[in-house]
């Protein structure tokens, strides 16, 4: 399969990469300053909860992508739009997955930094990757697009 150089939502980068430069920088300033949130076991059941939830949920959608078709790669073209399973609820089930997964690495390293990096994490992602991949999808596939939009939130 070539890649298309035009045909893709032009995204300021991977999105998994966006996740793990904010869990490094995180991991890199709790090596500096040293924080601590929640203690005890809760830490390790919320956090190990969080990790595997998140996984369980990016994995199942993505597989979703791949059965109905169409690239999850954010470099490819979309293929379709996939509007069953997990996307009947969320338009970004895969980005909240890895959101989940961030929180409980936040957690399990009981780390205030890297639950702080959640915010402007959020933020590249809403503005250089989500708002970017809804304009792709709304020139590519028009109203079909825009019925699916109106009908599925966006996060939950």
């Amino acid at each position: 399969m070539t890649v298309s150089t035009g045909d893709h939502p032009g995204v300021i980068a991977r999105p998994p990469r966006i996740f793990l430069a904010a869990l490094a920088a995180g991991a890199a300033l709790e090596l500096l300053w040293p924080t601590s949130f929640v203690h005890g076991a809760a830490r390790l059941a919320l956090g190990a909860g969080l990790v595997a939830g998140g996984l369980w949920l990016a994995y199942a959608a993505i597989a979703q992508q791949r059965e109905a078709g169409t690239n999850i790669e954010t470099h490819r073209p979309t293929e379709t739009i996939v509007s069953s399973g997990l996307y009947r609820y969320s338009r970004n089930p895969i980005y909240l997955g890895l959101f989940g997964f961030y929180l409980g690495c936040a957690v399990l390293g009981d780390s205030l930094w890297v639950l702080a990096l959640v915010v402007p994490l959020f933020a590249v992602m809403r503005v250089g990757v989500i708002a970017r991949e809804e304009a792709y999808l709304e020139r590519k596939f028009g109203d079909t697009y825009r019925q699916y939009r109106g009908a599925v939130r966006r996060w939950l």
